[in-house]
This record gives C-alpha cells, structure tokens and sequence, in this order.
C-alpha cells in the first residue's frame, strides 16, 4: 500500500458528434466538421472528404478497455487470430459524463488524470488545407471541451485543450484565453506545422516563437499526443494493400514505415531549429508515442552535433533531459528508458479507456518491479507534477 495516489498522464474522453460543431462560427459551418447521417451509419466530412480517423465517430459501441493487451505485447497464444481480441462494449457513462469519471478516478485508485482526446487527435490533418477553418474548429472545440469535462474539475480532470500552430496570432490569442480559463496544459500535433499555399514548416520555425514564448512565460507545458500526423501521405510511394481491419483504413506496411517518426521528427525539429535554446524554460512531454524512438533519436542527434557542432548549443541529449518527458509503453524497456534520460523524465501512463492501453491503469506498477521504491513514485505521481509545474503537490 503507497502513501500516495498515482497521476495517470494519458486517459482519454470520447467526444459527442457536437464537439466540434456546438460552438463553431455559423460561417464555417461546412468548412469544420460536419456531421453527416448515411442510413443508420453515421460519417464525418472534414474538408470535403469522409474522414475515416475513427471508423465509428458515435463509439458506441466501443472497445473494451485493455482487450488488446496480449496484442501488444506480443503474448498471443498460438493459433489465435489477433482479430479476435478486440471485444466490445455499450458506451459507458463515464466516457462521457465528467462527474461519473471524476468519481471513477478515485475509485480506481488515482489522485488525478491527464485528459486527451479520441477523434479529436484526427482532426487538425483533415483540415490542413484550411488554416482558419483549423482555427476556429480547434476554438470551437475547447470550448466544447471546457462546458463538458473543465480544464481542471474537481482537482481530478485536468484536460488539454487543443492548440495549432497554423496561424500563431490566433494560436497567441487562444492560449491567453485559455490561460485565463484554467488551462493548466495543452496539446499540439506532432507534425509539420500547415502554412500557406498546401505548404508546411517545422515547429522550430521562428514564425512560432510567439506561441512558444507564450507558453514558456505562463509555464504552461505543451503534451504531443499520438494522432494523425499526415505522415501516411508519404509512403504511399511504397504501396501496401494488406489491411488489418482493427487499424481502419491504414495499411500494415504504412503502420510499420509512419510508426513512432512523427514523435521522432516533432523532438528533432524542436532542439535542431532552437526552440528550447530560445525558450529555456519550456516544458513538453510525448504522450502515447512509446519510447523506443528516443535512444535513435539521441543517437542520430548526437552523430549530427558531432558534423555540424555549430548548429547546437548543448549537447542534445542534456537538452532532451532537461525539456522532454516521456510516458513508455509499458511492454517496453522501461529501465532502458531510465538510463538514457533519467528516471524523472519518465510519466505513468495507461491509455485508458482504449483497447491497446491498460484494463486498470494502476496496472502499471507491475512494469515497475527493476525500480526503487522513490524511483517508483517519479514514474506514478512526482514526475507529472514536474511536468505541469506543481511540484510538492
């Protein structure tokens, strides 16, 4: 029995149809997300196309929490088809209702989650040929999001709210309100930043220090969660038709190729163009991106540091350790992990209510039998505290 409760920092709603259209400007009505009924099936049409991100955007049914978890770490019996594994179920209350999921926090033992969103994530990709109509969907979206779940309810909510790059004034304008609201974290993208003219720049571009400025003045620290990146777009060079249906539209060998390189591409981009040398003193965590990508990462890093010493400040691993923190998956090499960037970088996370995460979150403590016990309060609680800048707490 520990002295303390646990901080989940990757737990996830899943949104009503009106998320993205309960707030949106009139104007932008058939430009953002549209909700569309098809007999008894319904579809979203995000920039002119059905948008297949989540195959299901009523979820319900949805997915059993955890049901894929032999999946994922590689423990299926022989002559089972993966397939088979994904069970589901009515769409709980909880999903939805944030005084049932407060309760149900407690209940599971936590002190407090972190909150992402589910269709969401897919969002900002659909509509990256229109920067306003991105804009006013996100805006529209935080508010949904703040009237249904708050920025920080009860002490055991703490949602992100999402931010886009794509026009940094607006992006400056929406954090102060957001700031002034009770955000206590937001998420962007691990992805190129859209620009003008179907065109796109990377997030350490100086076009953006304001957004970046404006977070790391307010200490509010930003979370890049998993989501569509775009970066299926680019292997379509290599083709790949075999589909596994429980992965929606994407192929095997796109899934294989796009893997964790938009997390890996996110970090490069942020210490090579300098943002973490302009703004010392900003914060941003990967959520639900592994960790096996940080040491290749490192690795390639420190090899360019080594050919072009010019264009770093600091050795780039001591800038990862000092900036980044990380929730692993947890069928991955967490004392690895711990090694190569510290054990105070490392976050608990159990992608709950999802299939591929945890069926309880506190089951991560069973991946935590190599650490201490101080070692294991970091991972569960402290270092999370660290992240949103409450340390103490």
């Amino acid at each position: 029995m520990t002295s303390y409760k646990p901080i989940d920092a990757d737990n996830h709603y899943y949104e009503t149809l009106d998320a993205f259209t309960r707030h949106l400007d009139p104007k932008f009505r058939h430009r953002g997300v549209q909700v569309v009924q098809a007999g008894k099936r319904v579809q979203l049409i995000m920039g002119g196309r059905v948008n297949r991100f989540i195959p299901n955007p009523t979820f319900d049914p949805i997915i059993v929490p955890g049901c894929l978890d032999p999946l994922f770490r590689g423990q299926i019996p022989d002559g089972v088809d993966p397939r088979s594994l994904m069970k589901v179920e009515p769409l709980a209350d909880e999903y939805r209702d944030k005084d049932k999921r407060a309760d149900l926090v407690e209940a599971q033992g936590l002190d407090s989650i972190l909150l992402f969103p589910t269709l969401g994530c897919g969002v900002e990709q659909a509509l990256k040929d229109d920067i306003d109509a991105t804009m006013a969907s996100l805006h529209a979206f935080n508010r949904w999001l703040e009237e249904d779940w708050g920025f920080n309810y009860r002490g055991r909510l703490i949602s992100a709210p999402m931010i886009s790059l794509a026009d940094p004034a607006a992006a400056v304008t929406e954090i102060d309100s957001l700031i002034e609201r009770g955000a206590r974290i937001v998420h962007v993208r691990p992805a190129p930043v859209p620009a003008e003219n179907g065109t796109s720049r990377s997030l350490g571009d100086k076009r953006y220090d304001p957004v970046w400025a404006r977070l790391a003045e307010a200490s509010i620290p930003v979370a890049f969660h998993l989501g569509d990146s775009g970066y299926e777009a680019s292997t379509t060079v290599w083709g790949g038709s075999e589909r596994f249906e429980g992965f929606g539209q994407v192929s095997v060998l796109t899934r294989v190729l796009v893997s964790d390189r938009a997390i890996h591409d996110t970090i490069a981009s942020l210490v090579i163009d300098g943002v973490f040398t302009r703004h010392p003193t900003l914060r941003v965590a990967s959520i639900e991106n592994g960790s096996d990508w940080v040491a290749l990462l490192v690795k390639r890093l420190r090899k360019q540091a080594n050919q072009t010493p010019w264009t770093f400040t600091a050795d780039p691993l001591d800038t990862i350790r000092e900036h980044v923190w990380v929730t692993p998956y947890y069928e991955e090499d967490l004392r690895k992990l711990a090694d190569l960037i510290g054990v105070e970088r490392i976050l608990f996370g159990s992608d709950w209510p999802h299939g591929e995460g945890l069926a309880e979150p506190t089951d991560f403590y069973k991946e935590l039998d190599g650490f201490t016990d101080d070692e294991t309060r970091k991972i569960m609680r402290d270092n999370c505290l660290d992240l949103l800048g409450t340390a103490g707490s």
